[in-house]
């Protein structure tokens, strides 16, 4: 079987991801104004968690008399390009070492290029995938829930769809096309999305409550 994971919140918590890059801004904001870093970490955290991530920097900005269009795009770009620190726990290293022997692995990742990139990078889980696919670089049409990149493995191996196994968290767009291909859908309940009730069509053929559980999923099919 070719095994095909998700990134974010799949391999790891993005939230570490989006706390560094809060830190990122933070510290930049201290650098070029001199506010304190962990007053303004903390005004983004609040931000974050009453009204999510869109609008933190405007209204982080504005709370401290900056809000404009540049200096929004100014933290976007620190936010984007900044090197995050982030850390894969030993269980799933040792996951990912273990399936690495047996089976063909890839990496199949929506996002803006350069953020996916860095945070494999940071992650250091190269070594484990004969490829790591980014969505975002063959096109963002070809985001999930298109089945460009899997079809691209599939060709790569040749092998069918019923021989390869996707691994994700996000029942809104990780599964329903790869259901109808006959893929074998895991989904790992952690995330963001680990309460999110899907449509039947939407969600995984079977579910996990963390990513370690698969290799009994794996060990015991069906």
């Amino acid at each position: 079987m070719i095994l095909i994971f998700d990134l974010d919140d799949t391999l790891y918590d993005e939230r570490t991801y989006v706390n560094s890059g809060l830190w990122a801004v933070a510290n930049h904001a201290h650098l070029q104004f001199g506010w304190a870093v962990g007053q303004s970490y903390e005004y983004m955290q609040a931000v974050l968690q009453s009204e999510g991530r869109g609008r933190i920097f405007d209204l982080w900005l504005g709370a401290n008399g900056r809000a404009n269009r540049a200096m929004v795009k100014e933290c976007v770009r620190v936010y984007r390009h900044h090197t995050p620190l982030l850390t894969l726990a030993p269980e799933v290293n040792d996951l990912l070492a273990t399936l690495s022997f047996d089976y063909p692995l890839y990496l199949v990742t929506d996002g803006h290029k350069i953020v996916q990139q860095k945070k494999v990078e940071a992650l250091g889980i190269s070594r484990y995938f004969r490829k790591i696919m980014i969505t975002h670089r063959y096109g963002i049409h070809n985001a999930k829930p298109s089945t460009y990149c899997f079809d691209l493995i599939r060709k790569r191996e040749g092998c069918e769809w019923h021989d390869m196994a996707y691994i994700g968290d996000n029942p809104a767009k990780d599964f329903v096309n790869l259901n109808l291909q006959g893929v074998t859908t895991i989904r790992v309940k952690t995330g963001v999305h680990r309460n999110s009730v899907a449509k039947p069509e939407f969600d995984a053929s079977t579910s996990i409550a963390k990513i370690t559980d698969l290799l009994n999923v794996i060990a015991h099919p069906g």
